[in-house]
C-alpha cells in the first residue's frame, strides 16, 4: 500500500482555520458543486456583500478555494486537485446532506441551476437553426461521440483539458471517465451553455474557465486534450498545437475532431470557418512542429458516400521521440 504524502502542519493549521467557521464551510460545501459568483453567493446565503467577500478572500488566501475572473464578473470554486483538495474531501464529505441549514443552500443552488438552465435554453433557440444545419450535413453525434471515447480512452486518462469547449458536450460524454477536467473557451455566452449543461448533470469534478487557446498559461498539465471542430476556427492552428502540448502529460495523448476537406463554402462565409476542412498531412505537419506524432486516424464518412455531406475526421497524437519544442521555448 502507497503512503499518501503528509500535510505540514502549518498548512493544515491555516487549512483547518480557514474552513473551521460557519459560513466559510457553508461556502466551500457551494462552491464544491458550481462555479458561483458573489451575487449568487449572497442570493444563496443571504447575507451582505463585504461579508461574503471577506469570507471568499479568506478562502482563496488559504489555497482553499481558487477566483477567476471573466469580463466583469468573477467567478469562486473549490480548489480540485493536490493536498488542499484532500483536506477538503475529508472536511466536506462527512457533512449530512439532510443538516437543515444544507439542506436549504441546496434548493437555493438549484435555483441557480435553474436559471443557468433557462439562459442555456434561450440561447440554443436563438442559434438552434445553424447549429441544426451543420449537423445534417454530417453522421450523429452520438456516432462521432462514440469513436471519440474509443480513441481518446485508450490511454486511460485521469484528467481532461477540452479547449474550445463550446456546449460543454465533450465534458458532459468524457466526464464518467476521468476524475477530473476542464474546458476552457473565449465566449461567455458558451461557457454559460457550458455551466448550465454540467450543473443539470451535477457534474462537480469537471470546471469551466475562460481562457484562449494561443494563450494557454503554464500550469496543470492533462492526460487527454481534446479540440473539437476547433481548429478551422483558428488563423494560425499550428500555434494553437504548440501551445496544448505544453499541457499534455508525458505519456498522454491530444485528440483533434474536425471536418475532413470539403466544399461547402457557406461555412466559411456565414459561420466563420477559416478553413473547409483539414486533410492529414496538414494535421502532420502542425503536429510535428508541436512536438507531436499522430498514433491514429479515423475518417467517418456519411452513409451516403457522396460530396453532399461531411466527414468528421478524428486525429489522435502523442509526444514524438524527438519533441521538438520545449516548454522554456519562445513560440513565434
Amino acid at each position: 500500500m502507497t503512503d499518501l504524502p503528509h500535510n505540514s502542519l502549518d498548512d493544515t493549521v491555516g487549512w483547518m482555520r480557514a474552513a473551521g467557521e460557519p459560513t466559510r464551510l457553508r461556502l466551500l460545501a457551494l462552491l464544491d458543486k458550481l462555479d458561483l459568483t458573489v451575487s449568487d453567493l449572497i442570493s444563496i446565503l443571504d447575507q451582505s456583500q463585504p461579508r461574503i467577500s471577506r469570507h471568499l478572500k479568506l478562502l482563496v488566501e488559504a489555497g482553499l478555494a481558487e477566483r477567476f475572473q471573466e469580463g466583469a464578473w468573477a467567478y469562486f470554486r473549490t480548489v480540485d486537485h493536490g493536498a488542499a483538495r484532500r483536506f477538503l474531501d475529508g472536511v466536506l464529505k462527512p457533512i449530512a446532506e439532510d443538516d437543515d441549514v444544507i439542506a436549504q443552500d441546496e434548493a437555493r443552488l438549484d435555483d441557480i441551476r435553474a436559471a443557468r438552465a433557462s439562459r442555456a435554453a434561450d440561447y440554443f433557440a436563438a442559434n438552434a437553426e445553424d447549429w441544426n444545419k451543420i449537423r445534417s450535413l454530417h453522421i450523429a453525434e452520438d456516432q462521432v461521440e462514440t469513436a471519440m471515447l474509443e480513441m481518446g480512452l485508450s490511454g486511460q486518462p485521469k484528467s481532461l483539458l477540452d479547449l474550445g469547449t463550446g456546449t460543454g458536450r465533450i465534458l458532459q460524454v468524457f466526464a464518467p471517465h476521468v476524475e477530473h477536467g476542464v474546458g476552457i473557451d473565449t465566449s461567455r455566452d458558451m461557457l454559460s451553455v457550458a455551466r448550465a449543461t454540467l450543473a443539470e448533470d451535477s457534474i462537480s469534478h469537471i470546471q469551466i474557465r475562460h481562457g484562449d487557446v494561443y494563450k494557454l498559461a503554464d500550469g496543470e498539465r492533462y492526460d487527454l486534450i481534446v479540440l473539437h471542430q476547433v481548429l478551422h476556427f483558428l488563423e494560425d492552428p499550428s500555434l494553437a498545437l504548440r501551445r496544448a502540448k505544453r499541457r499534455l502529460t508525458m505519456g498522454g495523448r491530444l485528440m483533434i475532431v474536425d471536418f475532413a476537406p470539403h466544399q461547402f463554402e457557406f461555412l466559411r462565409e456565414e459561420h466563420a470557418h477559416r478553413r473547409l476542412g483539414m486533410a492529414t498531412p496538414q494535421i502532420e505537419r502542425w503536429l510535428g512542429l508541436a512536438g507531436l506524432e499522430l498514433i491514429e486516424e479515423r475518417m467517418l464518412k456519411p452513409s451516403s458516400g457522396d460530396d453532399t455531406s461531411l466527414t468528421v475526421a478524428l486525429w489522435l497524437a502523442g509526444h514524438a521521440d524527438n519533441e521538438g519544442f520545449e516548454d522554456g521555448d519562445q513560440y513565434p
